[in-house]
Formats: structure tokens, sequence, C-alpha cells
């Protein structure tokens, strides 16, 4: 129901992958395949001061982590249509890779890149690939 997941300690980041634990808080840190990714839906706010802009949900707040979709998300990485999304274990951060090589620190995740894109660029990503 609502509010079921929420952010847990150190909040979650947008546009990144989340992992949810048992008791439904969600950090952009996990091991194996994350949860699900966390798409803008204006639930980030800006805590820090003097900043101008925030991703971070802060902690307690609700999230929301999808199986399916598409999506825009950074890529640390070049990205070619049909490569997969590998999510990072530590800050869910985006990498992408050929199906079933092996990145450092990444876990291979079931969506697939969709557009093609430069190092630090937006990718299309997608779990219809």
């Amino acid at each position: 129901g609502p509010a079921t997941l929420v952010a847990g300690t150190g909040g979650a980041t947008v546009g990144r992958f989340g992992w949810a634990d048992a008791n439904g808080l969600v950090t952009n840190a996990g091991s194996g395949v994350p949860t699900g990714f966390i798409h803008r839906d204006m639930q980030a706010l800006i805590t820090t001061y003097p900043a101008d802009s925030s991703m971070v949900i802060p902690a307690g707040n609700p999230v929301t982590l999808f199986k399916q979709g598409e999506f825009w998300a950074k890529s640390l990485t070049a990205a070619t249509i049909g490569q997969k999304v590998f999510a990072s274990n530590t800050d869910g951060t985006v990498k992408t890779g050929a199906a079933g090589a092996t990145i450092s620190g990444y876990t291979e995740t079931g969506w697939f890149v969709d557009s093609t894109v430069l190092i630090n660029e937006l990718v299309k990503i997608s779990t219809w690939g």
C-alpha cells in the first residue's frame, strides 16, 4: 500500500537503481539484482543549504521502485542499442556492457539500452529490449 517503501538512512537518489530490504527501506546500495529503478516523480527535496537542486529523496520519504518501464538514466559508459544495463552495488549508478559481461562492482540487471550515447550522457533504458 501507500508508503510501503521509504528511503533508508542517507536517502535514495532518483535516476539510479535501488534495493529494498525486508523493512521496506530503499537505498542505492545492495547486492545482487536491484529491486527496481527510482524514477523522477518530484519527490526529491533540496535539504542542503545553499543548493539549488537535488535528486535525493530524504530518509523516511516514499519511494517507488519500477521493475519494468522505459526511463532516462545517466550512463557512466558509452552505450549502444541492445547492450545490457548494469547497476553499481555501492551507489546504484548505471554502466552498460554486453550481456553476461563482468563489470567490477556492478550487477547485470534485466534492463536494456535503447539509445546510443557517449560517456556521462542520458541513456534510454528499457525492460522491453
